[in-house]
């Protein structure tokens, strides 16, 4: 809203353009739009609905076009005139760049030869569609139905990018694989009528009269059957009879075709900055070192008579510090939810209006999920979720869930998300684009807000905030490890054990995400510690005139943007308050 961004612009006091150049807009208009099309499904939970009846065209030649165009689109990108834009464009171009590159560099990489992580992948993102489209009359339904039609054929062109990928030995480790064909039985296992797929015309009453829903239940109860259920069959039996057998042992993308250059790329990307691996690595050691100073101190101030390990041993095994039923841990994120929403105005002069929500994990997925996670808004007007992971309650601590909770409700993505979302004066490429550097990096610091505004309230809390500390540093040392020094993933597993308060079992989901998702993990320390840096510089520059409240508004105050980006919007606050 127009509101909000004027107050953001006048809070952090950064030169703006109020009418872009027509040419610059018309071009990221042009971009944003044919994204949209290249990806229907995408659209549909942008609030584009003039695709809500098909799926994104992953043939060779469909690929092949869609690439082609985004690099004729980069190619524009790097010919625009940048000082001949206000600092508003310039935000926009970086983001928009940086957005495109992604798209080239992944077909280049052969990225849709890996359509899935350990986590997830185009199976269950799929399953989530009835929570994204809309269904507010006839025709949405019969759009839904379209869409749902087309999946065996979507189906297919995934099978034959995972084929094609196992020719040249671009398949995912099989260690990561465990489970996955279990998770795809869940998508056709009982009646069509119990399937997720269905849920949207549980009510169609509300919506159309009878005759008419008696008519398009009788259908969607065959195309799910017919089209979904089938699909996911041929998918399943693919994974057990073809590709899970012929899986990799190896764990490091250097065995795949390119695999260090794209390990590099990667690392490019989801830091957005030129560090290479080794310095990564490096960053990682030193950040373990330093926290492990501050887990000693909480010993010290709980008179434990012991190491570090033993203090951890006993937290991963007391009973004391975890829930008894799926209903007490989510009482419990609900508590640290409500408890940081009172403390938001010590910390922020702008706050968003979406709600946000807390709930488990879908089952369906649970086993292999990780411990928590934000996901916005499926449509316009509906909440954001902060999702915990209820199953196997005793390896999900307690003392964890304040540094959870902050990082993925407020004042982290949440609040982060909501508010990008919510500056509908800029272009939809800015409000819904999220960078994982300064996104990861923002839910991290705010774990570190939590302490400033007294949400850890003993020192076993803050032993599970300086493990999450740790757990993101970890992240350095072992995604690198696996991937570029030859680390095993028995090595990494016994590293984040050594290191960190975490389960066994989450310590297992996680090496495997990093195994599947490579480089992906880097992004939130990286980040954090930009933030904190910038910070840093911040109350050194301004002395008596820094303001914690304007600072964060002026972090936040573009959306998600690249760190060099972030830097210079920062460099200009200061600027602005100096010359108060």
């Amino acid at each position: 809203m127009k509101r909000l961004l004027m107050i953001f612009l006048s809070l952090v006091a950064i030169p703006i353009n109020a009418t872009p150049s027509s040419e610059f807009a018309k071009l990221i208009d042009e971009i944003w739009q044919f994204e949209m099309q290249a990806d229907p499904i995408l659209a549909t939970s942008k609030g584009v609905h003039v695709h809500n009846d098909k799926l994104k065209d992953l043939s060779p030649e469909g690929l092949a076009k869609t690439h082609q165009q985004y690099q004729r689109y980069l190619d524009a990108l790097a010919k625009v005139e940048t000082k001949k834009l206000s600092r508003n464009e310039q935000i926009t171009l970086s983001v928009q760049t940086l957005r495109l590159q992604n798209h080239v560099d992944k077909y280049q990489f052969k990225k849709h030869y890996l359509p899935f992580t350990s986590e997830s992948g185009f199976h269950s993102k799929f399953a989530r569609l009835p929570s994204k489209a809309p269904f507010n009359n006839v025709q949405d339904y019969q759009n839904y139905l379209t869409r749902l039609s087309a999946f065996p054929e979507f189906m297919d062109q995934q099978i034959h990018w995972l084929t094609e990928g196992m020719k040249v030995g671009m398949v995912q480790p099989k260690v990561t694989l465990t489970g996955l064909d279990d998770s795809v039985a869940s998508f056709f296992s009982g009646k069509p009528s119990e399937s997720v797929f269905y849920t949207p015309f549980t009510d169609i009453e509300k919506v159309v009269g009878q005759a008419q829903a008696d008519a398009l239940k009788k259908q969607a109860l065959e195309v799910i059957e017919n089209d979904i259920f089938t699909a996911y069959r041929r998918f399943h039996q693919f994974l057990q009879q073809t590709y899970i057998p012929n899986a990799k042992k190896e764990i490091s993308t250097t065995s795949w075709e390119n695999g260090l250059a794209y390990y590099e790329n990667r690392a490019r990307y989801f830091t957005t900055t030129t560090l290479s691996a080794e310095e990564i690595h490096h960053i990682g050691l030193k950040e373990v070192a330093r926290i492990r100073s501050e887990m000693q101190a909480v010993l010290d101030e709980v008179q434990f008579d012991g190491s570090i390990n033993e203090f951890i041993a006993f937290l991963r095994t007391d009973p004391q510090f975890y829930a008894k039923t799926p209903l007490e841990l989510i009482k419990h994120a609900s508590y640290f939810s409500k408890l940081m929403d009172a403390k938001l105005p010590k910390l922020f002069n702008v706050l968003p209006r979406t709600p946000y929500g807390v709930e488990a994990v879908p089952d369906s997925i649970a086993p292999k999920y990780t411990t928590g996670r934000y996901l916005g808004p499926s449509r316009e007007g509906e909440p954001g979720y902060y999702w915990v992971n209820t199953y196997a309650l005793d390896k999900r601590p307690l003392y964890a869930i304040p540094a959870l909770t902050l990082h993925e409700a407020v004042p982290g993505h949440h609040l982060q998300n909501a508010l990008a979302r919510e500056m509908e004066d800029l272009p939809p490429v800015r409000r819904f684009t999220y960078i994982s550097a300064f996104g990861e990096g923002w839910g991290l610091y705010s774990e570190y807000l939590g302490k400033e505004v007294g949400i850890y309230a003993n020192p076993y809390d803050e032993f599970g905030r300086l493990s999450y500390d740790m757990w993101r540093a970890c992240r350095l040392v072992v995604d690198t490890g696996m991937h570029i020094k030859g680390w095993s993933r028995q090595q990494a597993i016994d590293y984040m054990l050594e290191n960190t308060a975490l389960s066994e079992l989450n310590v297992i989901s996680e090496i495997d995400r990093y195994i599947s998702w490579p480089a992906q993990a880097l992004s939130y320390k990286i980040g954090e510690l930009e933030i904190r840096k910038l910070r840093k510089m911040a109350e050194t520059q301004l002395g008596e005139k820094f303001d914690v409240r304007r600072f964060h508004d002026a972090v936040l105050a573009h959306g998600s943007v690249p760190l060099s980006t972030l830097k210079e919007n920062i460099r200009l606050f200061i600027a602005t308050e100096q010359s108060k």
